[in-house]
């Protein structure tokens, strides 16, 4: 048997009055959670419908509505480094030494880098991650050019034309 729903007046008074003068599109949700199964008496699933959601989001509006004071109101979204291996201050001192090589003309190899940042960790790390790491940090690929910037294709033409055959048949 299902645990009989209990419907907090001021709450529903709370959500009735957002409705009515609200502009943003998710509190007016979150208040239409809160309205729908205490007006209607309406299910999880039938609001989900009619909010066209989840079941489960509908659960999460209600709860954010109840929440809704300031923390509420300003919650960030679902993102974010949830699983960071360390902080931006952090990443930051491990790549000093590689930056001062960097500024100084130095070209960097990802595999000292990514053996470095293992020994630093105490753990195997992806070559994925130090991409992301460098990425993160301002850091991208340069890759040299394909052609020298002073070459001419007249010049080599007229190299080709005129070069002499060096190899003699045996």
């Amino acid at each position: 048997m299902a645990r009989p729903r209990i419907t907090d007046e001021q709450l529903v008074a709370s959500a009735r009055q957002v409705v009515q003068q609200t502009q943003d599109i998710g509190q007016f949700r979150q208040a239409l959670a809160v309205l729908l199964p205490a007006e209607l008496n309406a299910s999880l699933e039938q609001t989900a419908s009619l909010l066209g959601v989840g079941r489960a989001t509908v659960s999460r509006l209600q709860s954010r509505f109840r929440q809704r004071g300031e923390a509420g109101r300003n919650r960030q979204g679902w993102g974010g480094r949830r699983r960071t291996l360390m902080s931006e201050e952090e990443e930051r001192e491990f790549l000093r030494p590689w930056a001062e090589q960097a500024l100084a003309g130095g070209v960097l190899v990802l595999s000292p880098i990514r053996a470095a940042l293992a020994q630093h960790l105490g753990r195997k790390v992806a070559t994925s991650v130090v991409y992301r790491l460098l990425a993160r940090h301002g850091w991208r690929k340069v890759a040299p050019d394909t052609r020298h910037p002073k070459n001419d294709p007249q010049i080599q033409e007229a190299w080709k034309k005129n070069f002499p055959k060096t190899w003699r048949p045996c």
